[in-house]
């Protein structure tokens, strides 16, 4: 199978690649690199620097393509509110040039959502931004016959998650400050509670959906359970130190995911543990 995956040197995107070349297909990885890096490529898969916002032809990469897998995408709340363009540019049109590219090509697409779907979307341009995306793989579905499968991700950690910067995970936050010795720094009063999933778990959820001929399916991949970032922090060292910080704009107080559709229509099952995960991380 030929396959195009954006964001392939992002952290999603980087753990779908290494499962794709695994699994002996043919890659190609379309990234801007503004989340992505360059030391996470991987051998046998082909790397194209590209803005997708400014680009709808990507005959030049790579030809025959069998499926899309659109991970690309500037993925966090609260960047998106203090500078929403880049958020509409890469989230929005970006996947409006995609599925372009795709309805021209006929190529089936499996869009990478959000889980923020359930928070409000005028709460953030992220929010906006990524549900857009998913109302144009139903429009590009319902109107050119366009084959689709949108996965909304929950809190996403694993291999190649980012530690520093705007668009770390917390447990991308976590990890690195408790291997740097420092105070585990948790907003607000730590209750909010989150379904942290696997990156593998993800990227099975995503391999699942292109083995299928979907028209604008919707699968939610989470974990089914959810802790609170201070049930998460005691994971670390109940006696590890804390620190407190200020509660951040656009935060909610709870994510839970439903992943019977994903279970029932591609026999999917989230595997991985994060207490198991973090035991070993910071052993």
């Amino acid at each position: 199978m030929k396959c195009i995956v954006t964001g392939g040197a992002g952290f999603v995107g980087t753990n779908l690649v290494k499962r794709l070349l695994k699994d002996g297909h043919e890659v190609v990885s379309l990234d801007n690199y503004s989340t992505g890096k360059k030391e996470n490529e991987q051998e046998g898969c082909r790397y194209f620097d590209v803005d997708l916002s400014k680009v709808s032809n990507y005959d030049e990469f790579i030809n025959s393509v069998d499926v899309i897998f659109h991970i690309g995408a500037l993925a966090r709340i609260q960047p998106s509110l203090t500078d929403p363009s880049p958020h509409v540019q890469n989230n929005f049109i970006s996947t409006l040039n995609v599925l372009e590219y795709a309805r021209v090509k006929n190529i089936p697409v499996v869009y990478a959502g959000s889980s923020s779907f359930h928070h409000g979307l005028y709460e953030s341009p992220y929010a906006w931004s990524k549900w857009s995306g998913e109302e144009l793989c139903k429009l590009y579905s319902n109107v050119y016959d366009l084959k689709t499968a949108i996965c909304r991700f929950y809190n996403v950690y694993g291999p190649y998650q980012l530690e520093d910067g705007d668009y770390s995970t917390i447990l991308g936050i976590f990890e690195r400050q408790h291997r740097n010795g420092e105070p585990l720094t948790i907003t607000a009063d730590g209750q909010q509670r989150r379904d942290f999933t696997h990156v593998e778990d993800i990227v099975d959820g995503l391999v699942r959906c292109s083995q299928h001929n979907f028209k604008a399916q919707f699968f939610e991949l989470g974990s089914g359970v959810n802790y609170s970032i201070n049930e998460v922090a005691d994971m670390f060292g109940k006696d590890y130190p804390k620190e407190y910080i200020p509660a951040r704009k656009g935060e909610y107080d709870r994510t839970l995911c439903d992943y019977s559709v994903a279970e029932l229509k591609l026999g999917w099952l989230p595997k991985h543990d994060l207490r198991d995960y973090i035991k070993n991380a910071i052993k």
